[in-house]
């Protein structure tokens, strides 16, 4: 087995076993500058068997005083610097944002995400790697 670069020659194999893999997903925009790191493996005959295709994204934290203010002025400031962010972000050419919620205000401050128009999802089941140099 032989891993390398990805190649643009490579876009119809790679496309071909998205395909055939019948994941409920569209194949991604290999061009995207996001895709940060782009990698083929091939077998002895130099048939592609694998890809390993990294998109930058982005982990957003929310540092809120919770003694500050009435929770409907925290609401209308939270509804405030959400719009920033997003309109920062997009600036900076990032095309989504993830929060994890801890526990104890999951249902309750989930809801306010939700009204902000983020989505819930639990049709794909997340895992995460802290990455250590050897």
């Amino acid at each position: 087995m032989n891993v390398r670069e990805y190649s643009l020659s490579d876009l119809d194999a790679l496309r071909n076993i998205h395909a055939r893999q019948s994941f409920d997903y569209q194949f991604p925009d290999l061009e995207n500058p996001l895709f940060v790191s782009k990698l083929i493996q091939e077998d002895t005959k130099g048939q592609i068997t694998m890809g390993a295709l990294a998109r930058v994204t982005c982990e957003i934290y929310l540092l809120a005083d919770p003694d500050r203010d009435t929770p409907r002025q925290r609401l209308t400031n939270l509804i405030s610097l959400h719009s920033a962010a997003a309109s920062d972000l997009l600036r900076k050419g990032l095309e989504d944002a993830h929060a994890w919620i801890p526990p104890k205000i999951a249902r309750r401050f989930g809801r306010r995400l939700t009204q902000l128009g983020w989505v819930r999802d639990d049709a794909w089941t997340p895992y995460s790697i802290r990455l250590r140099s050897s």
